[in-house]
């Protein structure tokens, strides 16, 4: 495998023991099937990944690709030495099992190119609609963005699978790059995919990862820094319904001084063992001085028979920095809030709609994509019907 000086020198940091992000290796034979007892697994369902994690058959057929691109980028299915080729773009070397099998098994890669000092004013949308959650797949996507270019990228995932994805964005020096990861998909629907970006000097790199349905979804959202000046932030938004898990972790690496990271994931969980996770770590390491970061998760419980797991982490190697923080609730309603509405002649459902739209609302702001933001307050107010608003009547929840 060739790599990049820049990459290489990415691999070649100092190595940081940590329990939640192992050491790499490109060789599968490094990462032995997870059996539930390991850090970074304790609160995934195991039997439900559908052998993902394991030895699954990576080569099925089971998600149909559409895509949006506008003038300005290129897109384009590459394969043998090429593809090869893009295996660990972003500097990263693979801490589990499914992400290793991706890069060693899965023949093909979705590359999308933004030229340097390019601005695509549409969104680029990549469209996955599975087909088949019978059938097991992988999937291996590289975002490249040049130096001082600007774009948005919608990562969409709809219908039945079973999928393990990796997806590396590289954004140059100077880049303004969002990238936007929708898990809309059907209740069957397995899901595991680790998303991990290097972000250039002086670049500014937006993270959103948005899931709503599935029956399993667990996502891993990594950044580290090519340079000085580099930027991410980092959300998320989800909701977990009866039965379902959804676990997003998050880890932001500083690797060059002067960089910043903040991060804001919001939940909300209804009905029977809906599970939520959201783990969250940063680490700073010698080299990042005058660094500023911070993390935060949030999380509403809406029904009885809920659970919600939120892990906050900091790791820290220097003390010249500018700022480290992080903060982490998990809440009932607010009883001052509904009362307050339902003094005013709200019902009782009507001002629980309202609290959990006020909840959410700042957060969708944030995308910073209008079309996304539009569609998330429609898909929340459709959550709310399933619990919350079915005993509002007709009219009130018009």
């Amino acid at each position: 495998m060739t790599i990049t000086d820049s990459v290489r020198s990415a691999l070649e940091l100092d190595k940081v023991e940590s329990h939640l992000h192992p050491h790499g290796s490109f060789d599968v034979a490094e990462h032995p099937v997870p059996t539930g007892r390991e850090e970074i697994w304790r609160f995934t369902p195991l039997k439900r990944l559908k052998e993902l994690h394991a030895d699954a058959p990576l080569d099925g057929r089971n998600v149909a690709l559409s895509t949006q691109v506008p003038e300005g980028a290129t897109f384009e299915i590459v394969t043998g030495a090429e593809a090869r080729e893009l295996r660990g773009v972003s500097g990263w070397l693979p801490n589990v099992r499914f992400a290793a099998r991706v890069m060693a098994e899965v023949p093909a890669t979705l590359l999308l190119d933004v030229p340097r000092e390019s601005e695509v004013t549409e969104p680029i949308v990549l469209d996955f609609d599975g087909t088949d959650p019978a059938v097991t797949s992988g999937g291996h996507v590289v975002l490249r963005f040049g130096a001082h270019s600007k774009a948005v990228v919608v990562l969409n995932h709809t219908g039945s699978a079973a999928v393990a994805a990796v997806c590396e964005v590289v954004v140059g020096d100077g880049a303004d790059v969002t990238v936007v990861s929708i898990q809309d998909w059907a209740d069957d629907a397995v899901h595991l995919s680790h998303q991990q970006a290097r972000v250039g000097r002086d670049a500014t790199y937006r993270h959103a990862a948005i899931s709503f349905g599935g029956d399993v979804v667990r996502m891993d959202s990594n950044v580290t820094y090519d340079g000085p000046g580099g930027s991410a932030e980092l959300l998320g938004l989800y909701f977990a319904d009866a039965g379902q898990h959804i676990e997003h972790r998050i880890f932001a690496d500083h690797t060059a001084p002067r960089t910043k990271s903040h991060a804001v994931y919001k939940g909300a969980l209804q009905g029977e063992k809906a599970h939520t996770v959201w783990v969250g770590n940063v680490l700073i390491r010698k080299v990042a001085e005058g660094i500023e970061t911070y993390e935060e998760n949030r999380n509403l419980v809406l029904t009885d028979g809920c659970q919600a797991d939120s892990i906050p982490n900091l790791e820290i190697e220097t003390g010249e920095i500018e700022g480290a923080g992080h903060a982490s609730a998990t809440a009932r309603f607010d009883d001052n809030q509904l009362f307050y509405l339902q003094s005013r002649g709200v019902s009782e459902a009507e001002a629980q709609r309202l609290v959990v739209h006020g909840f959410f609302n700042d957060l969708i702001r944030k995308v910073g994509v209008p079309s996304i933001e539009d569609r998330l307050l429609t898909t929340v107010e459709a959550e709310l019907a399933k619990n919350v608003l079915k005993e509002l009547p007709a009219e009130a929840g018009a």
